[in-house]
């Protein structure tokens, strides 16, 4: 019997689908019933797994396979296709996985396999019998990957997470786009619920400030005198956002946009406000722009340099970004600073005066180094590790925005603020504590939202010698690639996910 076919979802996998039908890629999206799979063929064999990542349900059947593993197109997470394990973020579920027959030159799903609880991850070391004490200190990105890793992969000891934060760890990258812009609800934003801390024994201790480590003693202590000892203690700590040295910035409309209590601040002010000032043309500033002006906000953009984004994407590109914003109603105020902010206006260099009820400051972030650096431990413009993400002192490691690591390639020293960057390497860390010794070596990534428009980022580019542009920036369709002494150290693609994926999965 013929495959039938759903227009939006692909044949019905269970009558059957010719083995033929895989073509090059050997991916194929079919469904059962309402749910959709994704069949892969890895050689000879047939594998079949949720067709949607667990992340944000990016479709996978668009994605890149990769000997056993699947990648996301959209954000790039990476799945195993025989046990379904999430292997590397921003997914931390894992896919569902099928069950799969051939008969003759005929490929059919047949059912759900059961998830075996008992089986630990494959690629991870056996810690069930550990009963050592880790200390996490921070809740962002890189701290909860790490306790996530850390009990996935059958630690039994103590995991003690230390935030200075009011809430769990929570999806910050959403903060500055649909949670502003009132399209998520805040339910969407925790990255887990307070049940799965209880389930997994993860003691998350928050509103707590640490003060100092005790690297002889081995303990972390707390400002009201508490001591968590650790046996081994990763150091999460983040970034947090630069203040601007200008009179009024500390008035009670001019935000920052770092935490979910900012993000909170925020929309309640926004809920009052006819007009808005974001000083700085990042990537903070400019998402903000795109959902507050989706508020109807109308929106000013205040910064120094002659593009947007410039610094990151090149004059090309930002020019397109500013374009970008200006069809939506965005004014650009370029090659000025604010020199004064009162209750209603912001005065700026260039002599201009905005009037602003609600001021949104995005003029970057500095890493929280003083706690690594008073404990003697070695920073520079974070906090050095090597290749596995140990700091200079044994036992003791670093990931995410506070991390300065060695890039095992190009033999240079780098610290990376991306999302997905801070969680990979908690998720490393977390192994490397265990004893895997796995250097890190994830090729970084970001993506970025302006209205109906995506970025996505790979690679890493301080600098470059030439841009190339593969396809129309003004078409929305384009692969820009970054060229330093004759090759390409990073691409920028707008409606081409997959090359864009594909260019992440050459550079590892």
């Amino acid at each position: 019997m013929a495959a039938q076919q759903n227009p939006d979802m692909g044949p019905d996998l269970t009558i059957g689908v010719p083995f033929a039908a895989f073509g090059d890629r050997g991916l194929l999206a079919g469904h059962v019933g309402e749910e959709p799979v994704l069949l892969a063929r890895v050689g000879e064999e047939v594998l079949a797994v949720a067709g949607k990542c667990t992340h944000y349900g990016g479709p996978l059947a668009e994605g890149i396979m990769v000997e056993d593993t699947v990648r996301c197109p959209w954000h790039h997470a990476c799945f195993n296709l025989r046990t379904g394990e999430a292997l590397a973020a921003p997914a931390f579920d894992p896919l569902q996985r099928w069950s799969v027959e051939r008969r003759g030159d005929r490929v059919f799903v047949t059912g759900k396999v059961t998830a075996d609880k008992e089986a630990a991850p494959s690629s991870q070391p056996d810690a069930a019998g550990q009963q050592e004490r880790i200390v996490i200190v921070g809740g962002g990105a890189a701290g909860f990957a790490a306790a996530e890793m850390l009990r996935r992969s059958r630690f039994a000891g103590e995991i003690t997470m230390l935030s200075s934060d009011n809430d769990a760890p929570y999806d910050r990258p959403n903060l500055s786009k649909d949670y502003l812009a009132g399209t998520a609800p805040e339910a969407w934003i925790p990255l887990r619920g307070p049940k799965f801390y209880a389930r997994n024994k993860i003691d998350l201790q928050l509103r707590t400030t640490c003060e100092r480590i005790d690297v002889d003693g081995r303990a972390v202590i707390a400002s009201e005198g508490r001591a968590f000892p650790f046996d081994r203690l990763l150091l999460a700590t983040g970034a947090e956002p630069v203040r601007l040295p200008v009179a009024g910035a500390d008035g009670n409309h001019v935000f920052t946009l770092r935490s979910l209590a900012d993000g909170r601040a925020v929309i309640e002010r926004a809920q009052g406000s006819k007009t808005a000032v974001l000083l700085g043309a990042g990537f903070i500033g400019l998402e903000v722009a795109a959902s507050l002006r989706k508020r109807g906000i109308a929106v000013h953009v205040v910064a120094p340099e002659a593009y947007p984004l410039g610094a990151v994407f090149g004059p090309e590109l930002g020019a397109f970004i500013r374009s970008l914003h200006e069809e939506h109603g965005v004014v650009f105020h370029l090659g000025a600073t604010a020199e004064r902010i009162t209750d209603r206006e912001v005065a700026l260099s260039d002599g201009g005066v905005i009037v602003a009820d609600l001021v949104v400051v995005g003029a970057g972030v500095k890493p929280r180094v003083s706690l690594a650096a008073d404990a003697g431990i070695a920073v520079d413009q974070g906090v050095l590790v090597n290749e596995f993400l140990e700091t200079s002192v044994a036992g003791i490691f670093a990931a995410g925005d506070v991390a300065q690591w060695l890039d095992l390639k190009t033999a240079e020293s780098r610290r990376v603020e991306h999302w997905v960057v801070a969680e990979r390497q908690g998720q490393i860390a977390a192994q490397n504590m265990l004893g895997l010794r796995q250097p890190f070596s994830s090729v970084p990534f970001f993506w970025s939202e302006h209205y109906d428009v995506s970025i996505r980022y790979v690679g890493y580019a301080r600098s470059w010698d030439a841009i190339e542009i593969d396809g129309s920036i003004a078409d929305r369709d384009c692969l820009v690639g970054y060229k330093k002494d004759g090759k390409i150290v990073a691409v920028a693609a707008i409606g081409r996910d997959m090359q864009a994926l594909a260019c992440e999965v050459s550079m590892a």
